[in-house]
């Protein structure tokens, strides 16, 4: 992993709503960073940031500057934490206990029932 990269968010780019959610949330960005999907990214792309195929078939994905990797409702939080004002209040306090854990398992949820979210595609079932 390479430190002092530009932040970076992985999300499955098969989703219509991962992609979609991936979006709203870095167009708000207020900090420098990028949003890629994993399949954009390729197999030597996620080498480089420290992930394979399999991780960013299972989760969505958010590596910091110092290369440090964030999965699922963490990686969420830190790209809220990136937007600031409010949204950036949200990413902090899901970063507080007990609220990481109710965030967890509402990650859980959504990815086990996103082919059921708007934007969905057949790629969202697996």
């Amino acid at each position: 992993m390479v430190a002092s990269r530009v932040p970076i968010l992985v999300y499955d780019g098969n989703c219509g709503f991962c992609t979609s959610v991936a979006m709203k949330i870095s167009d708000r960005w207020r900090v420098p960073a990028k949003a890629s999907s994993w399949q954009d990214l390729g197999g030597d792309g996620l080498a480089e940031l420290g992930l394979t195929p399999a991780d960013g078939q299972k989760a969505a994905w958010w590596v910091d500057s110092d290369g440090r990797l964030f999965e699922g409702y963490l990686a969420v939080a830190k790209s809220l934490i990136a937007a600031q004002g409010w949204r950036g209040a949200v990413g902090k306090m899901i970063l507080i206990p007990p609220v990481g854990g109710v965030a967890a398992v509402g990650y859980r949820i959504v990815v086990r029932n996103r082919h059921r979210l708007p934007g969905s595609t057949n790629a969202c079932r697996t």
